[in-house]
């Protein structure tokens, strides 16, 4: 693989940085991703694609900006953008070079229980500090623009009922593309209508949310301090994040302890996390097919037999 070429002249008129190498390193399955070491001996990460791709990388970007500024002094790092745009063909997005651990033993308890906490400052911090691009026009949930979640369009805007925006700005496009597609689930016509009613007395503050946690967007710096990157991020239930954080594993409970000793989670979570994270099976199921239809089928007459049971339990 070998770097774009105006990569380079590119760093140096933009950031006025001198990059004496460009070597690929291990990143998502999207973007190509670079280490660029500079001659004044720092490092810094690269993104590049087509130039089609640079509404995704400045999505990624405003979502970067926008974590950082919530997190604050919260005690998580953020990367946040140095450079955004293109350089001849290629769409390029610089962030700060991170230095992480890949261990998960026992040893990195702390850190990452300390994450747990600085993930709920974030989400608590995140409801009285709104980033300029936020004309909510009283409005509550979702973001000024929309983004991706993995490869799939993740579509944002605004709504202030919560249930109304999971369902369709969520649920409905998912399973809408499976059945163009060919593999419509069985009552996800009967989901739909539900989920709202579910999610009714349930009125969550509107945080701002990574919006695609899994472990993978995790880590422990050399340091010992958490870091979140590659966001899909908007306002939403604080709860999907860490629904997500339980959906592939990778996170250890002592993260799940540092969120829950700093804020709890409201009764009834249990079964929202359920439902939030079919959304992200059913991104699974678009984006690579398999035995993640089977997961969804299986989720979808999991939640229905389980709400069917709650409202006769009324």
């Amino acid at each position: 693989m070998s770097h774009p070429d105006s990569l380079i002249p590119w760093l140096a008129d933009r950031l006025g940085v001198e990059a004496l190498s460009c070597r690929p390193v291990g990143g998502g399955c999207i973007h190509s991703a670079w280490c660029l070491e500079l001659a004044d001996g720092s490092r810094l990460f690269a993104k590049t694609n087509g130039a089609s791709s640079l509404p995704l990388l400045e999505a990624e970007a405003d979502g970067l900006q926008a974590l950082a500024a919530a997190a604050g002094d919260c005690g998580v790092l953020v990367p946040v953008p140095q450079a955004c745009g293109l350089a001849g063909p290629w769409a390029v997005l610089v962030l700060p070079w991170l230095d992480l651990e890949s261990r998960r033993s026992a040893a990195m308890e702390p850190p990452w229980r300390r994450l747990g906490a600085a993930l709920a400052g974030l989400h608590r911090r995140s409801l009285t500090r709104r980033c300029a691009a936020e004309d909510r026009g009283g409005l509550s949930f979702g973001w000024p623009r929309d983004n991706v979640i993995g490869a799939f369009p993740q579509g944002n805007g605004w709504d202030n009922d919560w249930g109304r925006f999971f369902v369709e700005r969520r649920l409905v496009p998912q399973l809408e593309h499976l059945a163009r597609h060919g593999t419509p689930l069985r009552q996800a016509q009967g989901l739909l209508e539900r989920a709202g009613d579910w999610l009714a007395d349930h009125q969550p503050d509107p945080c701002l949310v990574h919006g695609d946690l899994w472990s993978g967007n995790a880590a422990i710096s050399a340091g010992g301090q958490g870091a979140l990157f590659d966001p899909a991020v908007y306002r939403g239930d604080r709860e999907v994040d860490l629904a997500m954080a339980g959906l592939f594993g990778g996170f250890p409970e002592a993260f799940f302890s540092g969120y829950a000793e700093t804020w709890p989670l409201p009764a009834g979570h249990r079964f929202r996390c359920d439902l939030y994270n079919l959304y992200h099976l059913l991104n699974h199921a678009n984006l690579f097919g398999g035995s993640y239809l089977g997961q969804c089928q299986a989720r979808i007459d999991n939640l229905l037999s389980r709400g069917t049971a709650q409202e006769k339990g009324r």
